[in-house]
């Protein structure tokens, strides 16, 4: 029998079990190349756009536009021209009928975050993948948590170990922040470089993750292979402060939609479930005082507490920028002021959270850059 892909519904994030196909993108009869674009598919909490991740002839489309599918569940069939249809049926026929053995044997296997102590403080992470490339580790935004990179970091780990964890204050880990300044926090990142073994990695960092990212790489250079800087804060004065306070003092879902709103420029990518996860974070013993420290150091009188753009000669690790044109939080003319050896991505169309809206696009621009 010649050989036959399947393309499953993926799996985004630790609490996906479905997608809803919104549409198709390819026809039936069309030739795949891994990456291209082939259908948008909306889950609970985001609509993404799947990239194929086989090449091939595209012989059929099992999954309608408008069908949920559970994760694994088979979306389309790849073979060459030459396959038979009845191979196709077969084929078909086979999967579905092993998918409950399948899916079973999937999330037995499947990856949970975990807990350690690093500095004193329980930090929570979620490590994907392996191999012997240099690590890449993800720090988050204000307000974020390891979720944030629930489309980043599986594409990522394709031979290489990823890591994303929760910041002090915010997901699972410690609400303890003490002073909540850039310092403490790039001092937070550290001790979990230290506590995974991690000699040296590739640091991706959003909004104040990226002045983290950055903090430790002026500061520690040894440890730090690159960084991709993401709508990143210290890098200018400016920030939304507008937002940064009505996130902090939202807890209706109303409020805020209407603050996560500013995130995205298509504000419609803002799910019930993404509101109603965040509020339920936001009413976590410890979360406000937190939010409010780190938000009274980082961002004194409403304008960027740190800014390093005058330090950016002293790196040693390759640096990139990407930010989405329509950024409402970090204004992406921040980038207009950075030194020529730092490579800018302005990518349209994308607000604040460019690494989800596209993340496709981001997604190979850290590969690229990250290389081995």
């Amino acid at each position: 029998m010649s050989a036959i892909q399947p393309i499953t519904m993926p799996k985004w994030g630790l609490s996906m079990r479905e997608g809803l196909v919104a549409q198709w993108n390819v026809a039936e009869g069309a030739v795949l190349r891994v990456g291209d674009e082939i259908a948008e598919i909306e889950t609970t909490k985001i609509t993404n756009v799947f990239e194929s991740p086989v090449a091939g002839q595209l012989r059929r489309r099992i999954a309608k536009e408008g069908e949920a599918i559970p994760v694994q569940g088979l979306l389309a069939v790849v073979a060459d021209a030459a396959v038979p249809e009845a191979e196709i049926d077969a084929f078909v026929l086979a999967y579905q009928a092993e998918f409950g053995t399948r899916a079973a044997a999937a999330a037995a296997d499947e990856p949970q975050p975990e807990l350690l102590t690093a500095g004193g403080r329980a930090l929570r992470f979620l490590k994907l993948g392996e191999g012997d490339g240099t690590p890449a580790v993800f720090i988050h935004g204000f307000g974020g948590n390891l979720n944030s990179w629930l489309f980043n970091q599986p594409a990522v780990a394709a031979g290489r170990a990823t890591y994303a964890f929760d910041l002090p204050g915010h997901g699972g880990s410690t609400k303890a922040v003490g002073a909540g300044d850039l310092g403490a926090l790039a001092g937070a990142l550290a001790d979990f470089l230290g506590a995974c073994a991690i000699e040296r990695a590739h640091l991706v960092g959003h909004s104040l993750g990226g002045a983290i990212a950055l903090a430790l790489a002026l500061g520690e250079p040894a440890r730090v292979a690159s960084l991709t800087l993401i709508g990143s804060a210290g890098l200018g004065p400016d920030i939304n402060m507008g937002y940064i306070e009505s996130f902090i003092a939202a807890n209706r879902r109303k409020e805020m939609k209407a603050a996560l709103s500013e995130l995205f420029a298509d504000p419609a990518l803002v799910s019930t479930e993404m509101v109603n996860d965040v509020l339920k974070y936001k009413r976590i013993d410890g979360v406000e005082a937190a939010l409010r420290a780190i938000a009274g150091s980082a961002f004194a009188g409403g304008r960027q507490a740190a800014v390093l753009t005058a330090r950016l000669g002293e790196l040693a690790a390759p640096a990139q920028c990407i930010w989405g044109t329509a950024d409402r939080i970090v204004p992406v003319e921040h980038a207009a002021h950075l030194p020529a050896s730092i490579t800018v991505h302005r990518l349209a169309g994308a607000g604040h959270m460019v690494h989800m809206e596209r993340a496709g696009d981001v997604n190979k621009l850290i590969d690229a850059f990250a290389g081995a």
